[in-house]
């Protein structure tokens, strides 16, 4: 087994592990930063538009549960990024924070320290916004956010029909008030996609502090009496290596593997542990708890012209298309494709519970076609779930997939939101701007007035990820928590985990903007204990 020594060793460089290999180089330490999946130099990564032609390639991780009874006894699938920029990479860039309650209520929950007052900075440091500057948003940070250059006709008509029906224009979902509709901004430049492997780690990449490997796959910590070692892994020749630390490992590689590799190295639940024989390094029940994510689900419309995003791809439209990005990083494919959405109210609360990612085109799901034709999708998601599903090992395998149980929809309150949005989508559909490009809803319904009963049965039925897992090493002090409020793992010295797995409660809005902020202040708590190098 090869050996070698760096101050930091980080295993995932997705959006949390490329922020933190930046910050830790640019402070002057040593980083060796591993990846299992490829580097980040497919074309249709870099090209807005064409992201969904990068899931289920090599570049995602295909995550599948076990049939969940609240969901019709379906396998939900969770694609998840497994390339440089993990997420960033192969997300659709909306940028997007969340509230200042979200933050406040983790304070509340233990984690000091993540008040809104104290992540706004980290948000703030990470932000190079083009257009938006002030109290809310920094300029000159490495993470690029822009208006899209491409607003599609169809996304246009839902902003004018969400206001046509008594919803307010929100020119900045991250600013005082979240509420409304409108256009997201995304984390592109010029263009092109601002992934954190273009940004963070790219400005660094020729660093000889910095060394990056891909296709390692981490098969474990090594861990010696309470304290992490570095981390073991297999290059793409089968080849094994130790990458030893010399100040501290993190685990940065999400939400559904953070907490496989925590298990696979003896840390979590001890029984769970003994029955497939690992011996237990530390009996944390909490790992592999807690897991949550956003969910939703598609109303369908059937648009008048075939104008939807349907066929854009194929024969001399495609190549007008990429000839028009190619040139002058311009038309559609330099859009996001969800280019437009909201956030809102369904109960009176005062606090936005759904959000909507509206896509011009008809989409399905993995293993479901989309209907056929052209047509607009109004996807309305749950914001704040009440759902808690559970990852676990099969074996002692680390090639073998999790055993992961959602438990999707299990609480009725997730599936009474969602109704609730997919009551608020069939209204827009009806709305005089959409009715004027949009001759009929496809599904759930074609009739006007319908019994929950049957909108119901479609929310089980065709509800599905937002691509947001999260919660599964959550962050705090009591009894179910995995790490400190610094992130640090209990009971094991040398250790942390950083990613979208420590949120204790999701966030209401997409995860890609808070798991930076997540690393960024990471990178600002270990710096501040670290003895500066030599």
């Amino acid at each position: 087994m090869q050996e070698q020594q760096f101050d930091y060793v980080i295993a995932g460089a997705g959006s949390a592990g490329c922020v933190l290999a930046h910050r830790l180089v640019k402070a002057g330490f040593s980083v060796l930063l591993l990846e299992a999946g490829p580097k980040d130099d497919s074309p249709f990564i870099h090209m807005p538009a064409t992201f969904v032609k990068v899931i289920g390639t090599e570049r995602t991780w295909l995550y599948e549960t076990e049939p969940q009874p609240g969901a019709q006894g379906r396998v939900m699938h969770v694609p998840q990024g497994r390339t440089l920029g993990g997420g960033s990479s192969v997300n659709a860039m909306v940028y997007t924070r969340g509230t200042a309650q979200d933050y406040d209520d983790w304070a509340a929950l233990g984690c000091s320290g993540w008040d809104w007052s104290q992540v706004l900075p980290a948000f703030r440091r990470a932000e190079g916004n083009q257009r938006l500057a002030g109290e809310f948003h920094g300029t000159d940070g490495p993470l690029k956010v822009s208006d899209t250059r491409y607003r599609h006709p169809l996304s246009l008509a839902f902003v004018r029909a969400a206001q046509q029906i008594g919803h307010r224009y929100n020119d900045d979902f991250n600013g005082a008030r979240q509420a409304g509709v409108g256009f997201y901004q995304t984390t592109t430049m010029d263009g092109k996609r601002a992934s954190t492997a273009a940004t963070y780690l790219a400005a660094v990449l020729k660093n000889p502090l910095l060394t990056v490997h891909t296709r390692a796959h981490v098969l474990k910590m090594d861990v010696e009496d309470g304290e992490a070692r570095g981390l073991r892994w297999r290059d793409s020749a089968g080849t094994e290596h130790l990458a030893l630390a010399r100040r501290e490992v993190v685990l940065s590689t999400g939400a559904l593997a953070s907490p496989k590799l925590l298990l696979l190295s003896g840390i979590g639940p001890g029984a769970q542990l003994q029955q497939l024989g690992i011996p237990v390094l530390r009996d944390l029940p909490g790992v592999g708890e807690n897991y949550q994510d956003h969910l939703e689900v598609s109303v369908y419309g059937r648009a008048r012209e075939p104008i939807s995003l349907l066929g854009q791809d194929q024969g001399l439209r495609a190549l007008r298309h990429g000839l028009q990005w190619t040139l002058y990083k311009q038309g559609l494919l330099s859009s996001n494709v969800v280019e437009s959405g909201g956030f809102f109210d369904t109960t009176g609360s005062g606090r936005p519970d759904v959000q909507f990612h509206v896509l011009p085109t008809l989409v399905g799901d993995v293993n479901r076609e989309p209907l056929a034709g052209h047509g607009l999708s109004l996807n309305p998601c749950f914001l704040r779930p009440a759902s808690r599903g559970v990852v676990r090992l099969r074996n002692a395998d680390p090639m073998a997939p999790i055993w992961f149980d959602a438990r999707a929809l299990s609480k009725q309150q997730d599936v009474d939101t969602l109704v609730r949005g997919v009551k608020l989508a069939r209204r827009m559909l009806r709305a005089p701007a959409l009715r004027a490009v949009i001759s009929a809803e496809l599904a759930p319904a074609v009739q006007d007035e319908v019994a929950d009963g049957l909108l119901e049965a479609h929310v089980r039925s065709h509800a599905k990820t937002v691509y947001h897992p999260a919660g599964t090493c959550k962050m705090g002090i009591d009894a179910m928590a995995v790490v400190s409020p610094e992130l640090k793992v209990h009971g094991i010295r040398r250790l942390r985990v950083c990613d979208a797995s420590v949120m204790p409660t999701l966030i209401s809005a997409n995860t890609n903007a808070p798991t930076v902020m997540i690393a960024e202040r990471c990178a600002e708590i270990m710096l501040n204990e670290a003895v500066p190098p030599r």
